[in-house]
């Protein structure tokens, strides 16, 4: 049983009443979901979906959006689950490149008519397709089996999954975190509890996660600072917290232990190319190392440490993380060169295949691993994998842009902030560079900062020296569509000084969009809990979203009555 309609079958067989999914005022039953489904997986098929077949997933965080997996699964195909913040250029190249003729969405999904019979599929299967940044500046899809899924949920290792528990549903569909946290729910036996959609603060996902009694979650390491620092009490019900996505702070996760001591902690690592995992390690006092380390393999896989010319590495020197085992995705979709290059033959294993991870490690006395850094560019930024290759790709095809290179420095947030240097003939507008990069890219793509030079630096051997530039200290206030405004009165004035230390900008104007500034979900979330803890002010995500220049956030928070309870939108 290594397919994803197969161990879901057991689960309702052995549960068919027990709560399936929460969400948004809506609740299924495993047997409900079950009906729904397999009437959806019957109208794919009438719509000419066969197996094999990729059926995009438009959908927000919705408890619908489970009916549309599994539905997709269950008429043999594989699904692409779409990002709803990717731009339309970047949504149809993404829907070309995996040949899709049929995209669900949310309206779609609730079918009338019979139910239908599963087509048979295999643990070979694909399952879905998860693109991911590419260095040329094209995304690359990641062709993951239906046996890849059933290593990482199915009698995990790295946390226990019971019909009791609740699992909190907070990663986009498009993430892989979230094949974790909706099959490691739906085919245990687990409640699925899906969050709101749209952009949640921090305050907002801890309060959710305790309001629906949340035992086990999944979070991206910056939300994981966040969380800890802003509202660690409302994790005190989660019985095992697994961050990761990028490098945990070890004063975050010691702060954790001390806060949280009946929950377990788990550091998870692993590429999308390993389904969601490859190691795991689970936190069990406050460290005893500079780093958190990112464990050994989880069940059902194994690493390989390496040097250049594929010979193990001896323990406690550096070299190249390869995975094995059955997490391995088959490859790139339509990029067979790539996947030859990045899938290789695994020679402790004749047959069998390992994954160039292009992460340094090294191997600890207790057995466990350190990640140490990347072999090449490659970035991780909120979660989300970035090749700075594809945004310069993206701001290279500019027509006034002569020379381009993307670094990333670190940010006031405890995470990592792209940055743009760029040459040009004349003078262009930053703020015709970030709309370009919106229309072709994700949010979290598009640089935090621009940076115009006469000329890139180069190294001795005539490289552009990208270590120069990840050093430069960017503090100017960058180029904007506004003039600059000063800020006025004492709520302007404490917001430019706030806005400014966050965002490491020497001056801000009081009308400067926040968002074209550079910031980011989790900079406004260090800029709001700073509200509420010295204003006593708490102010939504969608509240700041609606107000991004601190004239609007000034006037909205002394029209919302500074420092009194609100039960609506404003402070409290």
């Amino acid at each position: 049983m290594r397919t994803i309609p197969a161990l879901f079958a057991r689960q309702v067989a052995a549960v068919p009443q027990r709560t399936a999914v929460t969400g948004t005022g809506r609740r299924l039953s495993y047997v409900e979901l079950d009906d729904a489904s397999a009437r959806l997986a019957l109208a794919l098929r009438v719509r000419g979906v066969r197996r094999g077949h990729v059926v995009a997933v438009d959908s927000a965080r919705s408890p619908l959006a489970p009916v549309a997996l599994l539905g997709v699964v269950r008429a043999g195909g594989c699904y692409l689950a779409l990002d709803p913040n990717d731009p339309p250029e970047r949504r149809a190249a993404l829907l070309a490149d995996a040949g899709v003729s049929v995209v669900l969405t949310e309206d779609d999904v609730l079918v009338d008519g019979p139910r239908g019979e599963d087509v048979e599929v295999g643990p070979e299967d694909l399952a879905y397709i998860a693109y991911t940044s590419g260095s040329t500046g094209t995304p690359k899809g990641v062709c993951v089996p239906h046996r890849a899924v059933a290593r990482l949920v199915r009698r995990p290792d790295f946390v226990t999954l019971a019909e009791t528990d609740v699992v909190l549903q907070h990663a986009p569909l498009a993430f892989d975190a979230s094949t974790l946290e909706v099959w490691g729910a739906l085919l245990n036996g687990a409640r699925l509890a899906v969050a709101p959609p749209g952009e949640l603060a921090p305050a907002e996902v801890a309060d959710f996660v305790r309001a629906e009694g949340v035992t086990v979650a999944w979070l991206t390491a910056g939300l994981f600072h966040q969380v800890v620092d802003t509202a660690p009490a409302d994790l005190k019900g989660v019985r095992q917290l697994v961050a990761g996505g990028d490098v945990l702070s070890p004063s975050h996760v010691d702060k954790a232990v001390g806060l949280l001591p009946d929950t377990t902690l788990v550091n998870g690592y692993g590429p999308t190319e390993n389904t969601t995992f490859t190691c795991c390690h689970t936190v069990r006092g406050r460290l005893t190392t500079a780093t958190v380390p990112i464990g050994t393999p989880i069940r059902g896989g194994g690493v390989h440490l390496l040097d250049p010319d594929l010979r193990p590495v001896p323990d406690g020197e550096v070299g190249e993380l390869y995975a094995t085992g059955d997490g391995l995705a088959h490859g790139y979709l339509n990029r067979p060169a790539l996947t030859a290059e990045r899938f290789l033959p695994d020679p402790a294993a004749p047959g069998g295949r390992m994954y160039r991870t292009g992460d340094l490690a090294r191997r600890l006395p207790n057995g466990a691993y350190e990640f140490v850094g990347r072999a090449d560019a490659q970035v991780k930024l909120r979660g989300f994998r970035v090749e700075p290759g594809e945004v310069e790709a993206a701001l290279a095809a500019h027509p006034d842009v002569l020379d381009v290179a993307v670094v990333a420095q670190p940010d006031r947030a405890g995470g990592r902030r792209l940055v743009a240097f760029y040459t040009t003939e004349g003078l262009v507008s930053v703020a015709d560079l970030r709309r370009a990069l919106a229309a072709a890219l994700p949010p979290y793509m598009v640089p935090a900062t621009f940076s115009r030079l006469p000329a890139l630096p180069l190294t001795a051997n005539g490289k552009v020296d990208r270590a120069a530039l990840a050093a430069t200290p960017l503090r100017e206030r960058p180029e904007l569509d506004t003039d600059y405004r000063a800020p006025s009165g004492e709520v302007e004035l404490w917001l430019a000084r706030l806005w400014a230390d966050v965002l490491q900008i020497d001056e801000v104007g009081v009308d400067d969009d926040f968002f074209e500034l550079g910031g980011h979900s989790l900079l406004a979330t260090m800029i709001t809990a700073e509200i509420g803890n010295e204003r006593g002010a708490f102010v939504r995500a969608r509240t700041f979203y609606e107000n991004p220049t601190i004239a609007e956030l000034a006037r909205y928070l002394d029209t919302a009555h500074l420092g009194t309870r609100n039960d609506g939108e404003g402070p409290r």
